[in-house]
Order: structure tokens, then sequence, then C-alpha cells
């Protein structure tokens, strides 16, 4: 059961970062195109936080699915 939960909360922090680096990746590409450092500097953090959470998320599955064994 609780790998279960490991497993969702994996998913759900994945898809976080999914997201955190799309919406970096929007930012980085808006500043770049407009001028504005600190938008494009933003959107560089957003996908390095997105990265980050997806890799949490893909190491709570594997931790989920291992306890399942």
């Amino acid at each position: 059961m609780a790998s279960d939960k490991m497993t969702d909360r994996g998913m759900e922090d994945s898809l976080r970062g999914k997201a955190n680096d799309a919406k970096g990746k929007v930012k980085d590409a808006a500043g770049g195109l407009t001028g504005d450092a600190r938008l494009q500097a933003e959107g560089k953090l957003d996908q390095a936080k997105g990265k980050i959470q997806d890799a949490i998320g893909k190491a709570e599955r594997s931790v989920g699915r291992q306890t399942d064994d």
C-alpha cells in the first residue's frame, strides 16, 4: 500500500516537473525575444527546478516499484 502512494506521488512530482520545465522554456524564449534578461534567467531557473522535480518523481516511482517485489 505504501508503495502505491510512493508511485502516485512520484507521478505527480514528475508531472509538476515537466510543467515547470515547459513554463521555463516559454519564459526563456520570451525573455530572449524581448531582450528581458531577468525573464530569461527566471525561465532557466524554472527549467532547472522542473528537471529536479522530474528526477525526484522518477526516483519515487522506482522505489515504489521496488517495494512491490
